[in-house]
């Protein structure tokens, strides 16, 4: 997991709230997640909010960010909008795609300076005009090095304290770019992405994209940690402080960049937040094959990934009390539920709860996501896997579809969910075999001794 970030406190007057789904008391609680409160700090978090006033409450806020209990309240940080633009510059990697560029420069230009990597494009011609005619500025790589190398050289000449990435396959305002700016409030902030959506599909796999998008890490607002429901964010809008980048992007990945960047940050103590308030629009995949085909190549990321950053690549984090359960289901015998009960511990009844709920969404995820494989030969032999898969995947898809903002009806959404999921799984697998290493594919085993209580104290 990723250290304490350095010692940079949060500047007077900085608010943070305390999550809606947080439960409050002497031991906070969201989800699984707990932390002891002192009584000063109990004092300091009385009507859900905390204001920055001296060290203890600077390091209560940070804390409550740290283990994403809480949110920055931003209302008016922003301040002037115009003054805000001046300390960015969007870096936007392209190889052709010109009418892409148009539209992104359109909304961007002339408010903002605008840097755009031409990666090699096949006709340089049309790039250079679009973005002559935008008056922004072109640098040309002669040949095509991808997207990382195409980042990283923009922002060699990049003289602002701030970028922001942007794909030419993004909508993006400046108002938008502003809006991520104010997150720069928090000296510890490293990157601030907005949220991906897509959206004007037409045929049943984009409809289901624009309400399950890859790139779409949700409504909620959350500091990025490892192993948790934000674990990391993508490039396709991201705004980032230039000191915190160093070299850039790892031009030797061709996906998983933005990934093992954020990861990097994390681990020298920075944060990360996913600012769901601000929402950009992606345009997607429109044919079958390319939409899955993309599905394929973020899974290859998987094994490049562990191979630089351990175990925090992982298809499931498990307990021994979640991996009974999931045996406990996997076996489907009266007897193993009975093992199953006697092994769950029956304080904190709503914490067990949680716990049992993720448990039953990565055994789901297990079977039909990352080991898919292992579950299709399952059910070949197995009528109590073939059952397994059945449940699973029944429920998640109605689930997922309950959850999302979508008409499309639940038959064409379970089909576009499986076929996301065999086509990520056989990504996964295949960078595995690729970097011949099954690392990226076993679960990583939490022993009571590594869980650790966490108390806040104010000093």
């Amino acid at each position: 997991m990723s250290p304490e970030p350095r010692g940079v406190e949060l500047p007077a007057g900085f608010v943070v709230r305390l999550h809606d789904d947080v439960v409050p008391g002497a031991v906070l609680r969201r989800g699984t997640r707990v932390l002891r409160m002192s009584s000063a700090a109990l004092a300091m978090t009385s009507g859900g909010t905390v204001t920055v006033a001296d060290a203890g409450s600077a390091a209560l806020a940070g804390r409550l960010l740290d283990l994403d209990l809480a949110v920055p309240v931003l209302d008016g940080a922003g301040g002037d909008v115009a003054a805000a633009l001046t300390q960015v510059t969007v870096v936007v990697p392209v190889r052709d795609r010109p009418a892409g560029v148009d539209r992104l420069l359109s909304s961007l230009r002339p408010a903002l300076r605008c840097v755009v990597v031409d990666d090699g494009s096949l006709d340089a011609r049309a790039l250079a005009d679009v973005v002559g005619r935008h008056g922004a500025e072109l640098l040309r790589l002669d040949v095509n090095r991808g997207p990382s190398a195409a980042r990283n050289a923009g922002l060699r000449i990049v003289a602002t304290p701030l970028v922001a990435f942007v794909d030419s396959d993004v909508e993006v305002t400046a108002d938008a770019v502003a809006g991520l700016v104010a997150h720069t409030a928090d000296p510890a902030l490293a990157a601030v992405s907005a949220r991906v959506r897509s959206r004007g599909g037409q045929r049943w796999f984009e409809r289901y994209e624009d309400a399950h998008g890859s790139l779409d890490l949700g409504p909620v607002p959350a500091t990025v940690r490892p192993w948790s429901a934000v674990s990391y964010v993508p490039t396709a809008c991201l705004l980032a402080r230039v000191d915190a980048l160093g070299a850039g992007f790892d031009e030797q990945m061709t996906s998983g960049e933005d990934v093992d960047l954020v990861w990097r940050l994390l681990g020298e103590g920075r944060r990360v937040r996913h600012a769901s308030d601000v929402v950009v629009w992606h345009h997607g995949r429109t044919t079958l094959p390319s939409w899955l085909g993309r599905k394929w190549f973020y899974g290859t990321s998987a094994a490049s990934l562990s191979r630089r950053h351990g175990e925090l690549v992982t298809p499931a984090v498990l307990t021994p009390g979640a991996a009974t359960l999931i045996g406990a289901a996997l076996v489907q015998r009266r007897w193993a539920s009975a093992i199953a009960a006697g092994v769950t511990p029956t304080e904190r009844v709503a914490i067990v709860a949680g716990s049992v709920r993720t448990t039953s969404a990565q055994g789901a995820a297990l079977a039909l996501r990352h080991w898919w494989p292992v579950a299709a030969a399952a059910c070949v032999v197995s009528r109590r896997a073939r059952r397994f898969v059945a449940v699973a995947g029944a429920a998640d898809a109605v689930l997922a579809r309950a959850r999302a903002d979508t008409t499309l009806g639940v038959g064409r959404f379970a089909l576009a969910r499986r076929l996301d999921d065999v086509a990520y799984g056989t990504g996964v697998w295949s960078g595995a075999a690729r970097d011949r290493s099954v690392r990226c594919l076993l679960p990583q085993w939490i022993t009571p001794r590594r869980v650790s209580s966490r108390r806040a104290e104010p000093s």
